[in-house]
């Protein structure tokens, strides 16, 4: 029997983990994926974040790689506005945030199980009985869900994923090479019809991450995004002649959902990141809410396992959290409508990447 399981290998999972093992916790990974990704998906790391890497000794790592200076420049249909130095955090793809995580948990013995996807949980007073897809039984004393949106974990233990979204794509997104544009820029493009592309340099990388509004048919219906279809649309928006996007390694579409758990906690087994919360990816508070999600539920399993226990021991982490969970949501949203607005109106100092600003406390 481990200390703790945790199924899902992304930041919130992999930063709880480096955190437990540190503290000498026998931990084990689960992820039903096959193989890690190297998509760059969530790409900015605020100050708190930045704080919980350099205890758990990957700061450093991740800073040797990543941008701590982006200027984003705004145009409006086609001409350019305005330059917006920011300097918030850490831009950095996920990735390689996943990968200096993965590595510093080698260092400490612990090595992702992939191709290990849960099927079955029950648990006692004594522990957790969590059956995976192919038929193995691993015990813990805690489980630990952090395996995002869809979470399999939150399914299984029946609890409400409450809120809203939209079934049609709002964004279509990717991962794309486009030689000859300048990278020293966050590229954003947006039109007064209410569109907008963005292209962002992504550091260690000669790729950008791609964000567009998605190319849409006669009748108005979105289309599946394609390499295709981003040049089409890079074509309309940024009107700049000569540049051909290439080599498009992770093509996906993105939905508005505004989610949270009706619980974080059913017993010993704990929900956190993504599997407890979604929020709208303005201000780039997910990834960052759910690393700090990671900490405070180390501190609870921490002393649950050193200590006496008990009730108000396991309850101390949904305390803390949920609360946090629902001012992101309420704060992202917003985020969002501002967003939206702003992109139909010329030369606004916009915060559609990276947040300028800190999210609220304990965000």
């Amino acid at each position: 029997m481990t200390d703790v399981l945790i199924t899902g290998s992304g930041p919130t999972g992999l930063t709880l983990a480096c955190d437990l093992a540190l503290r000498g916790f026998a931990v084990r990974v689960i992820d039903r994926r096959t193989e890690p990704h190297h998509e760059s998906r969530g790409k900015g790391l605020l100050p708190g974040s930045l704080d919980v890497f350099q205890e758990l000794g990957v700061l450093d790592t991740l800073a040797a790689t990543g941008n701590r200076s982006v200027v984003l420049r705004k145009y409006f249909d086609g001409q350019h506005i305005n330059d917006t130095p920011t300097a918030a955090g850490l831009l950095i793809g996920q990735w390689q945030i996943e990968a200096a995580l993965r590595d510093r948990l080698a260092g400490l013995r612990v090595q992702v199980e992939y191709g290990s996807e849960l099927a079955a949980i029950a648990q006692d007073e004594s522990g957790v009985r969590a059956e995976l897809a192919d038929g193995t039984v691993i015990g813990a004393r805690y489980l630990a869900g952090c395996d995002g949106g869809r979470s399999t974990t939150r399914k299984l233990l029946g609890i409400p994923f409450e809120g809203n979204g939209q079934e049609e794509p709002a964004m279509v997104i990717g991962d794309v090479r486009a030689p000859g544009l300048s990278r020293d820029v966050w590229h954003q493009w947006f039109t007064s019809d209410g569109n907008g592309m963005l292209l962002c340099p992504m550091p260690g990388t000669d790729s950008f991450q791609l964000q567009a509004s998605p190319e849409r048919n006669e009748r108005g219906e979105p289309l599946p995004p394609s390499l295709e279809s981003f040049q089409r649309l890079f074509d309309r928006h940024a009107r700049v002649p000569g540049i051909r996007l290439a080599d498009a390694t992770w093509i996906s579409a993105w939905r508005v959902n505004i989610r949270m758990a009706a619980r974080l906690r059913e017993g010993r087994v704990f929900l956190a990141g993504d599997a407890a919360h979604v929020q709208p990816i303005a201000g780039g508070l997910g990834m960052n809410t759910g690393i700090q999600d990671a900490t405070a539920l180390a501190r609870t399993l921490a002393a649950a396992l050193t200590g006496p226990g008990g009730e108000e021991v396991l309850d101390a982490y949904e305390a803390e959290r949920l609360p946090v969970a629902a001012d992101v949501l309420a704060d992202t949203a917003e985020r969002y409508e501002r967003v939206v607005e702003a992109v139909r109106t010329p030369g606004r100092g916009t915060e559609v990447g990276m947040s300028r600003s800190q999210p609220r406390p304990g965000a």
